[in-house]
């Protein structure tokens, strides 16, 4: 049996000193500040194993061993005694307990925590063996999952690679294809319910895609959401094949824009509000080759440039879908395009099944350790 401890008897807490600016590109060491991937700077100020919590913003966790900076928002947390807690068990407790720290976030458009939200924490403390056990586990299993991400990155890269030596970057359009707006092609455009979804399926209500379901370019449908909609609003906002959706609406510009295209196994489902719908003209393009254009990191960077905000949520609007340019192609190339990248899509979209597979079998590990089940089933 585990005793459980607060936190703050088991460590030392500190925050990073430096402003968020204080990186160089070129820098030899990690800077860790509030987002999820770590900037370079020239000097350090930091030399120790420890755990790093992103005080405000996206409150991730992070593990590091070595010599580093941190912005000052970012908690620095080490172990008072490595033979009482192991440092990379009280990584992955705190991964686990990152949700729990969102929810007491507190603050307007930038949550942000406190210290006590830390040192007040009730961690779950075995004998630094069962740690030690606990934390190969789930290096393991860390690793298969990084794995399997490294390899979609791989086959997301050769989709670009294909993309770009058929058509060019579409930003620099180094084969001058001719311009054309976005709304040329499209049909017409349409924002979502904002009917309040439920969880379970109830008489005639239909199943609702919202911005998770919305990933990588494809729907994913391992959590899907009902409404109760009128057969006025059903007929109004049910998808058909080859329609596109996009996040209209978002904290985090990096969703903003992000699009999927609906395939037979999503028609007649309809779409929440912060979505948009644009119907092509499948006529004249191909859905598959428009989805891949608007996910090119260019094109991507290109539009959050010209984001705007509201109320702390970054946003963009039907004018500006339109008024978005896009190459003017036959539709006898989009589709060769098409033909080329479906095999690596299928292979991509096998990958994400067993990713998925992978990270609710470790997000059971997780559950099973820090709640002392899985020793208990080891006895």
């Amino acid at each position: 049996m585990s005793n459980f401890v607060k936190l703050g008897t088991l460590v030392d807490i500190k925050t990073g000193k430096l402003d968020a600016n204080a990186s160089s590109n070129n820098g030899e060491y990690p800077f860790f500040t509030c987002s999820i991937n770590p900037l370079k700077i020239d000097s350090y100020s930091y030399d120790c194993e420890c755990v790093l919590v992103a005080g405000n913003g996206d409150l991730n966790v992070k593990y590091y061993n070595g010599k580093f900076d941190a912005y000052q928002r970012t908690y620095i947390i080490e172990s008072k005694n490595n033979i009482i807690l192991n440092v990379k068990y009280l990584y992955y407790f705190l991964d686990m307990y990152v949700d729990k720290l969102r929810e007491q976030s507190i603050g307007g458009v930038i949550k942000y925590i406190k210290l006590g939200h830390l040192t007040e924490a009730i961690i779950p403390l075995p004998i630094i063996e069962k740690q030690t056990y606990i934390v190969k586990l789930l290096d393991k299993a860390k690793t298969l999952i990084n794995k399997r991400r490294n390899q979609i990155d791989e086959l997301n890269s050769l989709i670009q690679s294909i993309f770009y030596d058929m058509f060019g970057d579409p930003m620099i359009n180094p084969k001058g294809w001719n311009l054309i707006n976005f709304d040329k092609i499209v049909e017409d455009f349409k924002y979502g319910s904002n009917v309040k979804a439920f969880n379970k399926k109830y008489n005639n209500s239909k199943p609702i895609l919202r911005i998770p379901n919305i990933i990588n370019g494809q729907v994913d449908l391992n959590d899907i959401k009902y409404v109760n909609v009128s057969d006025k609003e059903y007929k109004d906002l049910s998808l058909k094949d080859n329609d596109i959706l996009f996040v209209r609406t978002n904290g985090n510009p990096d969703y903003i824009a992000r699009c999927a295209n609906i395939t037979p196994m999503e028609t007649g489902y309809i779409y929440a509000s912060y979505l948009i719908r644009a119907r092509i003209n499948c006529n004249k393009y191909n859905s598959n080759f428009i989805k891949e254009y608007f996910m090119m990191p260019s094109f991507r960077k290109y539009i959050k440039l010209g984001l705007k905000t509201t109320a702390g949520n970054y946003n963009i609007n039907t004018q500006q879908l339109k008024e978005l340019k896009i190459f003017e192609l036959t539709i006898k190339i989009q589709n060769e395009f098409s033909f080329k990248i479906q095999k690596i899509r299928k292979q991509k979209e096998l990958h994400q099944q067993s990713l998925d597979q992978l990270e609710l079998i470790y997000k059971s590990l997780m559950q099973r350790a820090f709640n002392g089940i899985l020793f208990e089933q080891n006895n």
